[in-house]
């Protein structure tokens, strides 16, 4: 009679319940999720619960499989001499494997006020802290820090809405975007009234309780200061004595596995394979979160891991309700000067919002079905330029 196996994931994000569905195709495999919360966040539709427009909330019962065991809990440190998972409710859970996806959230502000006075969005306790202040003030001045995807997609929400919105770049409105794409963004906004402040002297040093402060001196009245400049990682592999990269996501090689233990292995937005860590996203998190499954699976029978293997098409982006961006993208993730705009990028979108679930529901039905269509032949040039030859798996 063969042994059962133990196997533990940390985090019930998009990384996490692919990983934990995909596990269950083995029968002899225990899977055990542990989240902190009891219900899924769809993440991405965050921007639209700032706005009011929509919800981002999931029953784990439409997304999780039935065989994996939901412990609502946070883990406070990875034992990992003991393999097992210390709980904040006191207690441990045994691990024979261990998968590491505790996803990503809002960097620190890092500037004077910014703790106290700016309102990062990037989980849903944060937008919940929000949204009473948006309610209580509906015809107060908006600034949004930071222009990424997050950052671009509630101006435009809260614009849409009727509120007078100033979105503070620091820099290059959309960085990703290719230029092309760019002027078409800012031109959607503009046309929302949407003031954006981008190039030189637009970086914010300081957040008052009714203003911040630019680099290049300006102070800019603001009686709501959302905070989406950047995303951040939680510190539990730091604690836990393993390695990690400048931005505290868990080192790993090409299969996923922790560079400290054979059993452990990482996912999402939380994984740095070869300190060469790919794009956050929920576009990267489901086929990591399926990888990183097929690492320990591999591992159990006795086989050797293959090398991850994750492409992009590019990313969508909300400009308003129905309204959006395509920016089409190499493999690599590269952005180049094509894209999809306007309505039917809009219905793009949505469509990604129930696509994202449909994945993981029906890996939840049938594990081991889920597959990615994009794959990045020009990984192994940048792992050969950046410290040679790539390691061969473990």
């Amino acid at each position: 009679m063969s042994k059962n196996t133990e196997v533990v994931v940390i985090g019930g994000g998009y990384a996490g319940v692919m990983a934990a569905n995909r596990l269950t195709q083995r029968d002899d495999v225990t899977v055990t999720l542990i989240n902190p919360r009891p219900a899924f966040v769809h993440r991405i539709r965050l921007h639209q619960v700032v706005g009011g427009s929509g919800d981002a909330v999931v029953d784990y019962e439409e997304v999780l499989g039935e065989r994996v065991r939901l412990v609502v809990d946070t883990a406070t440190r990875i034992e990992v001499a003991e393999r097992g998972v210390a709980l904040a409710s006191g207690g441990t859970v045994g691990y024979d494997y261990l998968i590491y996806a505790v996803g990503s959230g809002s960097a620190e502000p890092g500037v004077p006020g910014g703790a106290e006075f700016a309102y990062p969005i990037a989980t849903l306790e944060e937008v919940q802290r929000l949204r009473p202040v948006l309610g209580a003030a509906p015809a107060a001045a908006v600034t949004v820090v930071g222009a990424g995807m997050l950052g671009i997609e509630v101006a435009a929400e809260l614009a849409e809405a009727g509120r007078t919105v100033t979105l503070v770049c620091g820099g290059v409105l959309g960085p990703y975007l290719h230029p092309r794409v760019r002027r078409s963004v800012a031109k959607r906004l503009a046309k929302l009234g949407v003031t954006v402040l981008d190039g030189p002297g637009t970086k914010v040093t300081a957040v008052a309780r009714d203003a911040v402060q630019l680099s290049g001196g300006r102070e800019l009245p603001s009686a709501v200061t959302i905070w989406t400049a950047g995303f951040g990682v939680p510190d539990l592999a730091v604690r836990s004595g393993l390695s990690v990269d400048a931005a505290g996501r868990l080192l790993t090689d090409e299969t996923l596995t922790s560079v400290d233990d054979v059993r452990i292995v990482a996912a999402g937005d939380s994984a740095a394979p070869s300190d060469l860590p790919l794009r956050m996203s929920c576009q990267a998190a489901n086929p990591l979160g399926a990888h990183a499954a097929d690492t320990v699976l591999a591992r159990i029978a006795g086989e050797q891991p293959a090398f991850v293997d994750v492409g992009f098409f590019g990313l969508c982006v909300s400009l308003g309700r129905r309204v959006a961006t395509v920016q089409l993208a190499s493999k690599d993730d590269t952005a180049n000067r094509f894209s999809i705009g306007g309505r039917l990028a809009g219905k793009v979108k949505e469509s990604s919002y129930t696509g994202l679930i449909e994945h993981l529901a029906h890996e939840a039905r049938k594990p081991g079905s889920y597959t990615w269509k994009f794959k990045d032949a020009k990984r192994r040039q940048r792992l050969r330029a950046k410290c040679g030859e790539a390691p061969a798996p473990r």
